[in-house]
């Protein structure tokens, strides 16, 4: 039997995969084989021996002690793209927000209660005041083309906007998704250079912390209207804040909230609403309990920020996975512990550690295992029957 630990509520529905006799799923479970968490902190945790792996069910790991993790042999995996249309939708709430004024309109509104009959009178005189423009023909540059970039690129192209995309990575699989109407950015100069809106998309690395600065703010047109629906160490608040105040940035919509820009005009802050949809906490559920139970039953690796993507069809009576160090002959070492019988054998990498499955005929033995874990840079062994 699995036991999987609970460290958030997580969605019934996402967790029916894991329904079955040959799981324990509760928050009170004290050795687990597996973990789900959403927003909860693990820094501070102390892991058993026994855990082999943590789902997060959302896209960022940033509450994850990763690398503590990579050096035990645990798998991380998180759900890209299950929150995506729940993203997309509160990004293009956030374009008609920071063009048309609503919430100020919204909030002036509201001080009108208690004036009678004289309301639609002052609501009449009022509206001037937030009159904005509209997004059609206007150019949006989307900063990064991952799923919900494009989701975002591909919606906003079908409002009528005129769409610059950006993202050296590009996959050709994504490229094929991307609206004929996005125009490929080259760089980001040419971003900002020619948009009045722009919309971050990409994860907070060490390249990509603090990329909109002082510096890149003065590079974008006048009056730029900037959305963060991605990550908030992606901009440096002071540097916004700065140029919000000399109307270099006309206004900045960010889901992730902090007392520097709490209570600014020219911020509207959401309490990060990002993945905040009854679909999309199902759909994160389910993706992190279904590769979470892949892994657990056949070793197979399937989103994980560190461990290399690895699905392969069982061909023998056992399997045996080894996650090591990417070093010179491990391969051949790991092989020359088996012997003869391996099925099929199959090896990848990723970030310096390898992950290496064995398909064999026969069972694997207590012998063969010991002398697998033996050999230097092996980090974790598991058996499977």
């Amino acid at each position: 039997m699995h036991e999987i630990k609970l460290l958030n509520k997580i969605s019934p529905a996402g967790l029916a995969v894991l329904s079955t006799p040959n799981y324990k799923v509760g928050e009170e479970i004290q050795q687990p084989d597996g973990i789900i968490v959403r927003s909860a902190s693990m820094h501070d945790m102390e892991f058993a021996p026994n855990l082999r792996a943590i789902a997060r069910a959302g896209a960022g790991v940033n509450n994850i002690p990763v690398d503590r993790c990579t050096q035990q042999g645990i798998a991380v995996f998180n759900t890209p793209g299950a929150n995506a249309n729940a993203v997309k939708e509160l990004t293009i709430m956030g374009l008609l927000m920071s063009a048309r004024k609503i919430f100020p309109a919204m909030e002036w509104v509201q001080s009108l209660h208690g004036k009678g009959d004289e309301v639609p009178a002052l609501v009449e005189a009022g509206k001037s005041k937030f009159t904005g423009p509209e997004i059609k023909g206007k150019k949006l540059g989307v900063i990064g083309l991952g799923t919900i970039g494009v989701l975002v690129a591909n919606a906003a192209a079908e409002l009528g906007m005129e769409v610059y995309g950006y993202d050296p990575f590009l996959s050709v699989d994504t490229a094929f998704k991307i609206h004929l109407g996005v125009r490929h950015a080259n760089t980001l100069k040419e971003i900002y250079d020619n948009c009045e809106f722009i919309t971050l998309h990409l994860p907070a690395t060490g390249e990509t912390r603090g990329m909109i600065n002082s510096q890149s703010l003065n590079s974008m047109k006048s009056g730029v209207r900037i959305l963060n629906f991605a990550r908030g160490e992606l901009v440096d608040d002071e540097d916004m804040i700065a140029a919000l105040e000399d109307r270099q940035v006309r206004c900045y919509i960010t889901d992730f909230p902090n007392d520097k820009l709490l209570g600014h005009p020219g911020v509207i802050a959401l309490p990060h609403l990002g993945a905040s949809t009854p679909e999309s906490e199902e759909n994160c559920a389910e993706m992190a309990a279904k590769q979470l139970k892949d892994f657990l039953e056949t070793g197979n690796v399937r989103n994980s920020v560190n461990f290399p993507d690895m699905q392969i069809p069982r061909s023998g009576r056992g399997r045996i996975t080894v996650a090591h160090k990417n070093i010179p002959t491990m391969i051949s070492q790991i092989a020359a512990c088996i012997g003869d019988n391996i099925n099929n054998l199959t090896n990848n990498s990723k970030n310096g550690l390898a992950y290496t499955l064995m398909d064999i005929d026969g069972r694997a033995t207590t012998d063969m295992v010991n002398r697998i874990k033996a050999l230097e840079g092996v980090i974790s062994v598991r058996v499977f029957k």
